[in-house]
């Protein structure tokens, strides 16, 4: 099993952020499979503020690129994600199109 942290920003408005949250008490079924399907295990995101941190853990076969490979070939992943980029906010370290950087352990006990 692996685990991954990933950060990324949401927009600074009280009203999307509630929105933003109310969408993830209960996400989309088909969201929850092709998280599934993919080989994460779970999935927890983490707020602070305007500050989002996912937490995953996954198959030790889990791929970023063959999940992206496999989102963009979902028609409801494309409109979840596109939904979603109304709350969220690039990293300005993020490259254009990217949403949730992966972050780099730096301590572990």
């Amino acid at each position: 099993m692996n685990r991954y942290c990933l950060a990324l920003d949401l927009v600074d408005d009280d009203t999307l952020i509630q929105e933003y949250e109310r969408y993830h008490v209960k996400i989309w079924p088909e969201i929850e499979k092709s998280i599934k399907d993919s080989g994460i295990l779970s999935m927890q995101i983490y707020r602070l503020h305007t500050k989002l941190f996912m937490i995953m853990e996954t198959t030790d076969d889990f791929s970023f690129a063959e999940k992206a490979k496999k989102d963009q070939e979902n028609p409801k992943v494309q409109e979840w994600e596109n939904l979603m980029w109304k709350y969220q906010k690039a990293l300005p370290q993020a490259k254009e199109n990217e949403k949730w950087i992966l972050m780099k352990k730096i301590f572990d006990l």
